[in-house]
């Protein structure tokens, strides 16, 4: 049994359905992180979770008590917010003692749990400090010690390092992948942006209007998405609508041929029940297509000429749109990994592409 059940919990808002009979389980010690654009659910349940606010329908289980009849404050959960919610007039060492003193622990108790909650996110100098004397990491290293001083079975984040610029984000990640690996305390982690998602989690639930598209590792994630919304949400991806014109047995799964308009025929791989002339997508990233002044087609791959229509230097890759000379687009991303060198193509430079027929992941419709 999973540490944290959510079965079949609905809420819903007037006639808007913010969750959607949404079913799932959290490991003990596990990071898991709800993913989704807004408005499609994610933190809606986390408050659910939380106790912030109840279900219309089905049931919140930790540690195989159902959490209905428990409000916030009763439930061995704690919530990290976007916004920190510290006291202005609290040290650091008061807003982490919060918590404790409202439990009334004992004073001596009080200071050797604060001390080692500020010891265990790297602030034990600061404890003297006020918030507006740190610096943004720092305020939300100081909300996350808060939180763990009570010893919680499960940590909510919500967002916690949306407000954060991008190199301090990267490295309060690393952070919270220590921490949460030095605590074992289980993470459920609400975010919409993907890099994150994938960096940080052990299992992610993909949601879109309140339901969950996928529900698996990060790698599973982005390898094989299971429906074209997760495959268009997840980073960069081509998508290649088309008919199914034949489909051959192949290891454990098959080799669909699609027909694509402007493209032609290509070919993916699929481990679905697939019947020709039904509808689906091939889902390509664009790392794993190559592009050239002039290619030999390779035993097992797609090709198509074309000429580059345009291209967004990011400095240690470039991504190249090439228009197929059917009219199909096809995203390439090459690594500027040559000394010196900035891009490879200009624009309406002809190129030939290619990929394997196991790089494309078939999506039936």
């Amino acid at each position: 049994m999973a540490l944290l059940e959510i079965r079949n919990v609905t809420r819903r808002f007037g006639d808007f359905v913010a969750v959607d009979d949404v079913s799932l389980g959290v490991e003990a010690g596990e990071f898991f992180t709800l993913l989704g654009p807004s408005g499609c659910g994610k933190t809606t349940l986390l408050r659910m979770i939380a106790g912030f606010d109840q279900p219309d329908g089905g049931s919140i289980v930790l540690d195989g008590n159902d959490l209905a009849d428990d409000p916030p404050e009763r439930r061995p959960v704690r919530t990290v917010f976007q916004s920190y919610a510290l006291f202005p007039h609290m040290t650091v060492a008061g807003n982490v003692a919060f918590p404790l003193r409202m439990a009334k622990v004992d004073a001596a108790d009080v200071r050797r749990q604060v001390a080692a909650a500020l010891e265990g996110v790297q602030l034990g100098a600061k404890a003297d400090r006020y918030p507006h004397e740190l610096s943004g990491g720092q305020k939300q290293r100081v909300a996350i010690a808060r939180a763990l001083v009570t010893k919680p079975r499960v940590l909510l984040l919500d967002e916690p390092l949306a407000a954060l610029d991008a190199k301090l984000r990267e490295q309060l990640q690393i952070e919270l992948i220590n921490l949460q690996k030095d605590v074992g305390i289980t993470f459920v982690y609400v975010t919409h942006d993907q890099t994150e998602a994938l960096a940080l989690s052990h299992r992610i639930a993909v949601m879109n209007h309140g339901r969950v598209e996928q529900l698996d590792e990060p790698s599973r994630i982005y390898g094989f998405p299971r429906t074209r919304f997760v495959a268009d949400f997840i980073g960069h991806c081509n998508l290649f609508d088309g008919t199914v014109a034949a489909v051959t047995p192949a290891g454990q799964g098959a080799l669909v041929d699609l027909d694509v308009a402007g493209l032609g025929r290509i070919r993916a791989a699929t481990r679905e029940a697939v019947a020709p002339g039904s509808r689906g997508s091939v889902a390509l990233r664009p790392e794993k297509v190559r592009i050239s002044g002039t290619l030999t087609q390779g035993e097992g791959e797609n090709h198509c000429a074309g000429h580059v229509r345009e291209f967004l230097y990011m400095g240690d890759v470039t991504m190249y749109v090439v228009e197929a000379n059917g009219g199909q687009r096809v995203e390439a991303l090459l690594a500027n990994s040559e000394s010196g060198r900035t891009k490879f193509f200009e624009a309406g430079d002809a190129v030939e592409a290619a990929w394997r027929f196991d790089a494309g992941h078939f999506i039936p419709a």
